[in-house]
């Protein structure tokens, strides 16, 4: 049990890293200007950092589930989001 308890840490923290490399990655993508061209400087940046946050957001309401597995609404879905914000 202990075994398998550090294998599965290993390959966690070996995955993690890549996840949000993953999520970096569509987000330098989608750096463009209108007119198709990459985004460079402090416009790229503020490209990278929406994009991060809409990425942090996707997650958490897809997060935003019961025990049951139904999708939370009302306050107990924004509460479910800002705890998962917090966390992250």
């Amino acid at each position: 049990m202990k075994k398998m308890i550090i294998a599965l840490s290993i390959a966690l923290s070996f995955a993690l890293p890549s996840l949000a490399f993953a999520d970096q990655a569509e987000c330098e993508a989608k750096a463009v200007s209108k007119d198709g061209k990459p985004l460079y400087g402090a416009a790229k940046t503020a490209s990278m950092k929406k994009c991060m946050g809409d990425v942090k957001v996707d997650d958490c309401e897809a997060k935003a589930v019961s025990k049951d597995g139904k999708p939370l609404y009302g306050a107990a879905k924004t509460a479910s989001i800002k705890k998962c914000e917090g966390s992250k």
